[in-house]
């Protein structure tokens, strides 16, 4: 069935049956699939607009199935566009619905809308976590989405950091696996873990956040310039959420100590983000900002996948992917 790739089944059946049956007009195919010839008609309108088929050279005002083989390619083609747009609809709207959030906090100040509260720029940024650093009791869970971390911001978070595992407050980080290539940042990870803190390193992130005693959130407002603006939320709905998708994530990640290890089906747990990313249509610097690589690192790692996979495009990637069990089949 190649309804996932835009066919619905009787333009399917249409084109299979032509190629078939290359010589065979309207009736024929009506009478081969036993559908009525409007339903026919509408089906080569449909292939027509697809490119899967086209007039013949050979005999004037027949249409002709081109080959399985390129017109795969042109399905898959298109619906790697299709998805590529879709992603890109689906960061854009993710991004907005957190600046309209900040900007109804900032609108509204003294309604106090319930549960966000925007903070602009870095120094506010750094005074508040601060102030959420004194106030902590219990634990700090938090996501760091960098491949690696500037002196500055290790300099900044150091006494911050020892103040809490000073008090036996609970730390849980989780760093990309990229750190697992800078020294300075796994020296602080070192660090974290030589006080009491548990490390951990993922493929991907989702987003820079921190949580304090699962009561209140940080998030940047735009994850392109986390130093610009913030949002601070409590909402308790908003809370269970992002605790949530802490602990997928901490569940899956692998102890700093440990080497990444492949899992199924030999793959790292980068390359199953990146095979995850192919599927969905992103950029090598997309997939690099994803992993925290470098392009041309990203680059490497989408050919040598493709070329396991046998694949010639993204989207056939995916396909292919999906039959091998890489990727669940509802993906």
């Amino acid at each position: 069935m190649l309804t996932e790739l835009g066919l619905d089944v009787t333009a399917e059946a249409v084109y299979r049956a032509m190629l078939s049956m290359p010589r065979a007009g309207v009736a024929a195919l009506s009478a081969a699939l036993g559908s009525p010839e409007e339903a026919v008609r509408v089906a080569l309108d449909e292939l027509s607009e697809l490119a899967l088929v086209r007039p013949s050279a050979e005999d004037a005002g027949r249409l002709r199935a081109v080959s399985p083989d390129i017109g795969m390619e042109i399905l898959m083609a298109r619906r790697q566009a299709q998805l590529t747009e879709q992603q890109q609809r689906l960061d854009a709207s993710r991004a907005a619905a957190v600046q309209l959030i900040a900007e109804y906090a900032e609108l509204t100040p003294d309604t106090s809308h319930p549960g966000v509260e925007q903070l602009v720029g870095l120094d506010r940024i750094r005074d508040r976590l601060v102030s959420l650093t004194h106030g902590t009791r219990e634990e700090v869970l938090s996501f760091s989405p960098d491949s690696v971390l500037t002196e500055a911001a290790i300099a900044a978070s150091r006494p911050l950091n020892a103040e809490l595992l000073g008090r036996g407050v609970r730390m849980r980080t989780v760093y990309l696996d990229s750190v697992r290539n800078s020294r300075p940042t796994i020296e602080h990870a070192n660090w974290l873990a030589g006080l009491g803190g548990q490390v951990r390193t993922a493929a991907s992130l989702p987003i820079r956040m921190l949580i304090v005693d699962r009561a209140t959130a940080l998030i940047p407002v735009n994850s392109h310039d986390t130093a610009a603006g913030a949002a601070v939320l409590t909402g308790e709905g908003m809370l269970t959420a992002l605790r949530a998708l802490f602990e997928t994530a901490w569940s899956v990640a692998q102890p700093l100590a440990d080497v990444p290890a492949c899992g199924a089906h030999d793959l790292t747990a980068q390359q199953a983000a990146a095979v995850r990313l192919l599927a969905e249509g992103y950029t090598d610097d997309a997939i690099a900002k994803r992993l925290g690589v470098s392009p041309r690192t990203a680059r490497r790692i989408a050919n040598d996948l493709m070329d396991r996979l046998s694949a010639r495009s993204r989207f056939e990637a995916g396909v292919r992917a999906t039959q091998r069990g890489w990727l669940p089949p509802h993906f």
